[in-house]
């Protein structure tokens, strides 16, 4: 079983900078796939970014492509979702996710992971 706990949320302005992070239990997390999902309101959830685990290769949803940076630390069993400029259409819960059998390629697929965490929310006022 892992465990998932999403931190750094909050109430931002439109263009300010926001990091997520997410703290995983599991001694293997160096071999998780990890993502980042949000909802907003009133709307399913979505992918926004995911990591690799081994080479780290990267993906990003194209409306957050530029902005945000994924990272993870496998030392401390974290991933970091570092958000720039952000707009008002980035409020949502943000999810934090993980593919405990290590896709070779992080998935944009909700179905690719078997771990969530609780959510943390995000507000950005205009």
């Amino acid at each position: 079983q892992v465990q998932l706990v999403e931190s750094g949320g909050g109430l931002v302005q439109a263009g300010d900078s926001l990091r997520l992070s997410c703290a995983a239990s599991g001694r293997t997390f160096g071999r998780y796939t990890m993502g980042w999902f949000r909802q907003a309101p009133g709307k399913e959830r979505e992918f926004v970014s995911a990591i690799g685990w081994g080479t780290g290769i990267t993906n990003y949803a194209d409306s957050v492509k530029g902005r945000f940076t994924i990272s993870r630390d496998n030392a401390k069993s974290t991933v970091d979702l570092r958000m720039n400029s952000l707009k008002p259409e980035d409020t949502a819960v943000y999810y934090c996710a993980a593919d405990a059998q290590g896709l070779s390629y992080p998935s944009n697929l909700e179905t690719a992971y078997e771990f969530w965490g609780q959510g943390t929310q995000v507000t950005v006022s205009s």
